[in-house]
């Protein structure tokens, strides 16, 4: 199953803060990790990443912090993603390339399976951190919360 990890999360909620203050101004990283109640230091850890992936750049001094290296719509979900998980896949073997898989003579879900993961790969490639934006947070409900018994 294709899972983000919590410094994934961490990753794209602190781009998509930069990004919603539209800012040549930095950002100083305690008032990121204030407002999304995340541990400094972890946060710290998390925009080294970024910033040796050249997706945000750092400014030293007392108003520094961190801004987007560039444009919110250049940056893809997938960048910041790949920044800081590497290479993701939906099954080991496309995780990793050399996961010696005992099925893959036989497998016959390769192919269906490369095709899922090429859609999600294009969907995170192709949406930015702009887009992230411009989403609702509205929460829908799901299937069984709409089918839920009423009686």
């Amino acid at each position: 199953m294709l899972k983000l990890s919590k410094k994934t999360d961490y990753a794209l909620m602190a781009v998509q803060y930069m990004a919603s203050k539209n800012s040549l101004l930095a950002v100083n990283t305690k008032e990121m990790a204030e407002e999304y109640r995340i541990p400094v230091e972890l946060l710290a850890k998390v925009l080294q990443k970024l910033g040796k992936k050249g997706l945000v750049i750092s400014q030293n001094g007392p108003k520094g912090g961190y801004l987007l290296a560039k444009a919110a719509s250049d940056i893809s979900v997938l960048s910041v993603i790949q920044a800081l998980e590497g290479h993701i896949g939906i099954t080991e073997c496309y995780h990793n390339e050399d996961s010696h898989c005992v099925q893959m003579a036989r497998c016959n879900i390769r192919t269906p399976l490369r095709n899922i993961q090429n859609s999600i790969y294009s969907l995170l490639e192709s949406m930015s951190i702009e887009d992230m934006t411009t989403f609702s947070t509205t929460i829908q409900p799901t299937r069984t919360d709409s089918l839920a018994f009423k009686g």
